[in-house]
């Protein structure tokens, strides 16, 4: 059978839990974004400190085929950077735009980022044909033309427009 995974924290609580500027800063993301909880926040600040973690270390090694494939990784999620001083500007923002829920937001498949996430996690959005039910599914710049919303739902969503008009 196998040993079993040994799973870590993909996030880190904050030192100060009750500090009065993060607490309102975290709470205008969550607004902005239509997040749930501020795990969610917590997770992208995780990446965002990973790719500049991955960028300082670069930075004093100077290894051009590692810089390389950090840069084109950037790149292939939609972020545009050309050099390790872009990937050290990424910002909280940047990671949060290209979640799922966002972009189908953006794209106009949904009313609000709330709605956005209710069709996610109700299994009504594919990606590259492949129903995909996590809001916090970072989509690559290639897929983002391939997102779908089911047909069935589609066809509804026209119908109670229809109504309303």
């Amino acid at each position: 059978m196998g040993q079993p995974k040994r799973f870590r924290k993909k996030y880190e609580r904050p030192k100060k839990p009750f500090d009065k500027a993060r607490i309102e800063t975290e709470k205008k993301v969550k607004e902005n974004f239509g997040l749930r909880r501020k795990k969610e926040i917590w997770r992208a600040e995780g990446i965002v400190r990973d790719f500049r973690r991955r960028a300082r270390a670069l930075q004093a090694k100077r290894n051009e085929g590692d810089e390389k494939a950090l840069i084109d990784k950037i790149n292939k999620l939609g972020i545009p950077s050309k050099q390790l001083d872009d990937v050290l500007q990424i910002g909280l923002d940047d990671i949060l735009s290209r979640r799922l829920q966002t972009i189908i937001f953006k794209k106009g498949l949904a009313n609000s980022m709330k709605h956005a996430r209710q069709l996610i996690v109700h299994g009504h959005v594919t990606v590259h044909e492949k129903k995909v039910s996590w809001p916090s599914y970072i989509v690559e710049k290639d897929d983002e033309d391939k997102i779908a919303l089911d047909p069935y739902i589609t066809a509804k969503m026209i119908k109670e427009e229809a109504k309303k008009e």
